[in-house]
C-alpha cells in the first residue's frame, strides 16, 4: 500500500477530521459555497489543517470521484495487531462483535461493510494479507467515515484469528447461502464473530469447518444471494435486535 490515500469528498473529509486522522492538505474548489463546504472550511481552520484553494482544472482528474470539490492527502491507514485488536475489544466491552472477510476483493464492498460496522459498533475487522480489496480510497469514500472508526487488523491467515478468538469463548458464524440453518433461529451470543466470504466462492471449506455455526438468510424462490454487505448488515442487526430483546 502507499504511504498516502487520496480520500475524495466533503463528509469523507469531515469524518477523517472528527477521527483525528493525520491530513496532511486538503484542496478545494474556488468558488464553492454551501452550508456543508462552509463547515469544512471552518473545521479546516479550527483544526490547523494546511489547505489551498484551486481551479476547477486542477481538480479534473478527479472527475469521476464525486468530490464535491474537496479533495484530502492523509497517511495510509494503520493496521492493528489482531491480538491487540481482541484484547482491546473484550477490555472495552462486555459483548464484543467481530466481522472476519473471506477473499472480498472489491474495495467498496469492503467500504460498505465499514460503513455497517461503524452504525452497529462492531469492534474490530479482520482480513487476510492476501486475496483482500485494499483498504483504498474508494473503501474509504464507500464506508463514509467507518474506515476511522472501526479498528482494522490483517492476518497471514484467518483460521489464526478464528482459533484465537476461540480462545476468548467467542462464537465463530459463517454467513453462507449452502447452511441449511435460518439466520433467524440461531441463538447470537454475547461474543460473536461473523465470516462473511466473497459472493462467487463462498467460505474456503477450511473455515467453515472450525466455525460454530453456519447460517442463510431466507430469500424467496429465484434469488441465490444478496450483496455481501447487504448480508453483513443484516446479520449485525440481527445480534442488536436479540441483545435489545434479552434485557
Amino acid at each position: 500500500m502507499e504511504d498516502k490515500i487520496e480520500i475524495y469528498g466533503i463528509h469523507a473529509i469531515l469524518e477523517a477530521i472528527e477521527s483525528e486522522t493525520n491530513i496532511e492538505k486538503v484542496w478545494l474548489l474556488k468558488g464553492n459555497r454551501g452550508s456543508l463546504f462552509q463547515r469544512l472550511e471552518q473545521s479546516l481552520r479550527q483544526n490547523n489543517i494546511p489547505h489551498s484553494y484551486v481551479p476547477k482544472e486542477r481538480l479534473e482528474r478527479f472527475k469521476n470521484k464525486n468530490h464535491q470539490g474537496a479533495i484530502a492527502t492523509i497517511s495510509k491507514i494503520e493496521f492493528i495487531e489482531v491480538e491487540e485488536l481482541i484484547e482491546s475489544a473484550f477490555k472495552n466491552n462486555d459483548s464484543p462483535t467481530f466481522i472476519l472477510l473471506d477473499g472480498i476483493t472489491d474495495a467498496r464492498n469492503v467500504g460498505a461493510i465499514l460503513r455497517s460496522c461503524a452504525a452497529t459498533g462492531v469492534n474490530g475487522l479482520i482480513i487476510p494479507q492476501t486475496g483482500s480489496a485494499p483498504i483504498n480510497d474508494d473503501t474509504i469514500k464507500t464506508s463514509a467515515g467507518g474506515a476511522f472508526k472501526v479498528p482494522i487488523s490483517r492476518v497471514n491467515h484467518l483460521k489464526d484469528a478464528v482459533y484465537l478468538l476461540k480462545s476468548y469463548k467467542t462464537q465463530i458464524i459463517a454467513v453462507s447461502e449452502k447452511s441449511n440453518e435460518n439466520l433467524f433461529n440461531l441463538k447470537i451470543e454475547k461474543s460473536a464473530a461473523v465470516i462473511m466470504g466473497s459472493e462467487d466462492k463462498g467460505i474456503q471449506s477450511s473455515l467453515l469447518k472450525i466455525c460454530d455455526s453456519s447460517i442463510k438468510l431466507p430469500m424467496e424462490k429465484g434469488v441465490d444471494s444478496l450483496n455481501v454487505s447487504v448480508a453483513c448488515g443484516i446479520v449485525l442487526y440481527e445480534k442488536i435486535r436479540q441483545q435489545l430483546a434479552s434485557k
